[in-house]
């Protein structure tokens, strides 16, 4: 297994997920809730943020080849979509394609929070899931594949940290400390989306490269 590769792919996929700036709406979702509810609700985040991921780098080839995409395609149209988000976080904003304003209402309603929308789509969003179909795209081996298990697994433990850390996390931080971390991981977002969109424009036109 390629160590370097499979730390690079963590920190990107971790700059996506971006569990620190999904604090302050883990707070809201779960104000007044007792110590073991939010503990449960950490538990089923990152068990089903890890399920999701993990299927996306199994199948999503699979997926792409059912409709016909191109994996150079995909990898320009996931870059972009990768850019988009990056560039939202560079400015301090929460991406619209990982949370909808009628997802962001079902926080109020606190029905199935804890994998509508925390999981899908906060954390496990489109460019999570497109990131994790592109590297399963570049490791051409089953054990590539496997192996990148590892940093989806070291990511959903993070979040789960991150969550049952959220209060302490918020008040040491404060919002101009999440928007800090979150600008940061914009910026190695953004260089990642660069590079991705890059590799599939050497794909879909091979000239470029000469």
């Amino acid at each position: 297994m390629d160590w370097a590769y499979l730390f690079k792919i963590g920190i990107a996929l971790f700059a996506i997920v971006n569990p620190i700036g999904s604090v302050p709406i883990f707070i809201s979702a779960t104000d007044g809730w007792n110590r073991s509810e939010k503990l449960r609700t950490s538990n089923v985040v990152a068990v089903t943020v890890f399920l999701v991921l993990l299927t996306s780098a199994l199948f999503g080839d699979g997926i792409l080849e059912f409709f016909s995409i191109t994996i150079p395609s995909f990898q320009v149209g996931g870059g972009i979509l990768i850019l988009l988000i990056a560039i939202n976080m560079l400015h301090g904003k929460q991406s619209h394609s990982k949370q909808t304003p009628e997802e962001a209402q079902t926080l109020e309603e606190r029905d199935v929070i804890a994998i509508v929308p925390l999981s899908i789509p906060l954390l496990a969003g489109p460019g999570a899931i497109g990131s994790m179909i592109i590297a399963a795209q570049q490791s051409k081996t089953f054990l590539g594949h496997i192996s990148l298990a590892i940093p989806i697994f070291v990511v959903a433990i993070l979040i789960w940290l991150t969550l049952q850390l959220s209060s302490y996390i918020a008040d040491k931080l404060g919002t101009i400390g999440i928007n800090i971390v979150t600008r940061l991981m914009g910026l190695i977002l953004a260089a990642m989306a660069v590079e991705f969109i890059a590799h599939g424009l050497l794909g879909l036109f091979p000239a470029l490269g000469k």
